[in-house]
Formats: structure tokens, sequence, C-alpha cells
């Protein structure tokens, strides 16, 4: 059992363990690309681990015994696989909210699945897990090269998404009807949930169906995984807003930018957004309490600020200061509680409080959220996409299933699905993300 250094997570030896379908007997078709290639990043030795640890303080306190230090399995091609390619077929599923790299995936996938191992029937499932249902009267679509050649150009999914759960047992009948052999979901934390309930139900039933995940999360909130896809785009566009927040501000008298950001329990965005052009003086984020009143409460400590510099820019992710308002019992399609709307909320505030004081106020309110959602993914997260994909197919011809294709320390591994939705990622207030945050702004380390 580990306990990881900086978290509260305990992981115990079985839990990093990856399932696979069986004993992998069939050459793989990349042979011609491994040939000569030993124990390098491009030939998997799954004997080796990539270790949790990246410091050798924390690989101290592990110990030397064997099995005493923990570690992933290393993602990449294996030499055997455990499907025949000429006699797989492949389905792909997106699902959740909108973010950049969506099309990346699907092309990557589809484009690995063709022309690296030969698998000649790709299926894309529309409009998320709703695809499986027949009640819905989804349509599926026939993916080839030529039908994802240039989808990567443009934001969104051309599968479409949803929302919610669906029933396992259903959409298990759906995959075996089709004799889909290996399924690739795209989706966060509810949607990688769903994964594992849909390889449970296929273990449950002794059927040959290999299920791995390709972690989206815009916020980069899930578990065990350096950086999600999309979210290096969404952090570049809003900073590209806190910009121009701040162009707004400067421009009047007392003038405040105030700007939300995607984060519903993790404040990277936030983070991010505003070191990415050092022009915030405030972060707000769900994981750093704060009060609006009093003589530290924030609203004192703008109006210092206001009166010293004139203006203000203020970045607040979308989860921060929920118990601020009033609570609410709603919950959306997927189960998620219903959160009050910080900004407008904010901004009435704040309105009020100047208002109060007599203190004159020029505020600017954006809410760049859907904007950024819908983007194309830039370069960085391009690249990104392809590799998670290719790290995907790798995996599902292999016969691994119920496991996410993560990169942790710089390197791809495969995280065992119930451990990447078992914790959310969050930023650490006594870490170093969360103190450059203060070197930029300023702020101090609490309001209130």
């Amino acid at each position: 059992m580990f306990r990881f250094p900086g978290r509260s997570t305990v992981v115990k030896h079985e839990e990093l363990v990856v399932k696979t379908l069986g004993s992998c007997r069939i050459d793989s078709p990349m042979l011609p690309i491994l040939a000569g290639r030993q124990r390098s990043y491009n030939n998997v030795d799954e004997d080796d681990r990539v270790l949790f640890d990246d410091t050798a303080s924390a690989l101290a306190t592990r110990g030397t015994e064997p099995g005493s230090v923990p570690g992933f399995e290393p993602a990449g091609p294996r030499r055997k696989i455990f499907f025949d390619p000429s006699k797989t077929r492949a389905g792909i599923v997106t699902c959740g909210g909108l973010c950049p790299g969506f099309n990346d995936v699907i092309r990557a996938l589809v484009m690995e699945l063709h022309f690296l191992y030969g698998v000649k029937k790709i299926v894309g499932f529309c409009s998320g897990y709703q695809g499986f249902i027949a009640k819905y009267q989804r349509p599926v679509l026939d993916l080839t090269p030529q039908s994802v050649s240039q989808i990567n150009e443009h934001g969104g999914t051309i599968l479409g998404s949803s929302r919610g759960q669906q029933d396992p047992v259903e959409m298990v009948d759906c995959l075996e009807r089709m004799g889909i052999n290996v399924l690739f979901v795209v989706g966060g934390d509810g949607t990688l949930r769903g994964a594992h309930a849909i390889s449970e139900e296929v273990t449950a039933r002794g059927s040959k169906i290999a299920v791995v995940g390709i972690p989206k999360t815009i916020d980069n909130d899930i578990n065990f995984i350096d950086q999600s896809f999309g979210f290096q785009t969404a952090f570049s566009e809003a900073g590209q807003v806190i910009r121009a927040a701040h162009v707004e501000a400067k421009a009047a008298p007392n003038g405040i930018g105030l700007v939300k950001v995607m984060g519903r329990h993790s404040g990277f965005i936030a983070c991010y957004a505003s070191l990415a052009h050092n022009d915030a003086n405030y972060v707000l984020i769900p994981e750093v309490p704060f009060k609006l009143d009093g003589p530290k409460g924030f609203f004192s400590v703008l109006m210092k600020r206001i009166k010293a510099s004139g203006h203000a820019v203020i970045v607040v992710a979308e989860g921060a200061g929920q118990d601020l308002m009033a609570a609410t019992n709603e919950t959306d399609a997927s189960g998620n509680k219903r959160f009050g709307d910080i900004g407008l909320f904010l901004k009435q505030k704040i309105t009020d409080a100047f208002g109060e004081a007599n203190m004159e106020l020029n505020l600017k309110y954006f809410d760049p959220s859907y904007s950024i959602r819908s983007v194309r993914a830039n370069a960085f997260d391009s690249v990104f996409c392809l590799r998670l994909a290719h790290n995907a197919v790798h995996a599902a011809m292999a016969g691994k299933t119920d496991v996410v294709v993560s990169r942790w320390h710089g390197r791809f591994v495969l995280l065992p699905m119930p451990l990447a939705v078992r914790d959310r990622h969050v930023v650490d207030p006594n870490g170093d993300l969360w103190l450059s945050v203060i070197e930029s702004t300023g702020q101090p380390f609490s309001f209130g």
C-alpha cells in the first residue's frame, strides 16, 4: 500500500495492475517498425514500470524491497497482440462537454487502426452513450481515413456528444450485436465511470471486448495524469481574454475586468491562464476558500488596490465561492450538482460594495467558457491527442481493457480506470503552482 507524497491518495498494489483479455499470441503488424529496438520507448517491456515518484527523497521513503516502489505499466506497441487485425471491429464514442482536440483524437485513432494495424471496420457512435441505446435512434457512422482526413481542422466532435448515464447492459448488447471487439471511449470523469461499467458488464458475460479510455477534461481534473488534452488550448485562449480584460480595466477610471473561466472543482485553467500573460491581480479558485467582507476580506483588498492603482483584473473559476451563494439541490443530466454562477454573483456584489462605499466603478464582465470549449486544438494539443490515440490503439490491440491512457512524468502509461476516477486532481494550495499565482498576482494567501 502506498501513500503518494503531496496527495491524500492511498493506492494498493492491485490497483495498479492493468486488466488484459488474455495472452497475446499474434505477431503485431508493427514488427517491421519495432525490429531491432530493444527495451526502448518504441518497444515496450511489459515487466518494466514507469515510477510514480520523480524525486530521490520520495523514493527513499519507499524502501528497496521488491514491490515497494509503485509504478505504472508503460504504454506503447507490443510485439505480440491479442486481436487479429483482419477480424477486428473497432468503435469510437465521444462524451461529455466539448473540448479542443476531440476530432484530433478521432482522426488519429482511425489512421492508426487502419494504416498501422490493418483494421478496416471502424465505426463511430453518435451523441455519446446515447448512440448505443436503440430508443434514441442515433446513427452509427463508418469511419475511414477519407472521412476523417480533415476533421482535425475544426473544433467540436463529428460524432457529437451527450451527458448522462445509460444502461451498461444495453450498451454491451449493442457492442455484441455489432461484433465490436475494441471500444475507445473519449471523455472525462463521468464518461470513464461509464466505460468502467461497460468493462465490468463485458467481464461478467465472459466476452472479449477491450474498453480503452482517452481522458478528456478541459478542467485538467482527472487524477494521475500530467495533463489532459485540450487543457493547454483552453488556458491559452482564456489567457487572451484576461489580456482583453486588462486592457478594458486600464482604459476606464476605477476599471475592473472580471473573467470567469471553467473549473468546477479544480482551478487549473484559472491558474495557468492568469500566469500566461501576468495580467491578473486576483485569482479565485475552488480549492482556496475566501471571504468577501471584513477588514481582510476580498472587497477590502480590492478597494485598496483600486484606490492605489486605478484598475484591477479578477479571474474566478466557476466552482469558486460556492459557499457564498444559496445552496441548490439541482443536478444536471450527468448527476453533477448545479453550481451557482459565481461570475454574475461577484459582478453584482462588487457593484453593490462600490456603491455603498460611494466609489466610482467601471466593471466589464467576461465569460468565454463556451467559445473556449469549441475552438480547434492548438499545435501542442494536436500532437498530444495524436500520441494519446496511438497509445490507446496499442493497448486495445494487445487486449488491455478497463484502462486509460495517461502521461506521467513525460512517459505514456496505462492507468486502470477505477484508479483514474477514484479521486479528483485539484490545485494544491501548498504547492508550487499556487505559490506561482501568489507571486505573480501579489494577492494575499487568503481573504478574510
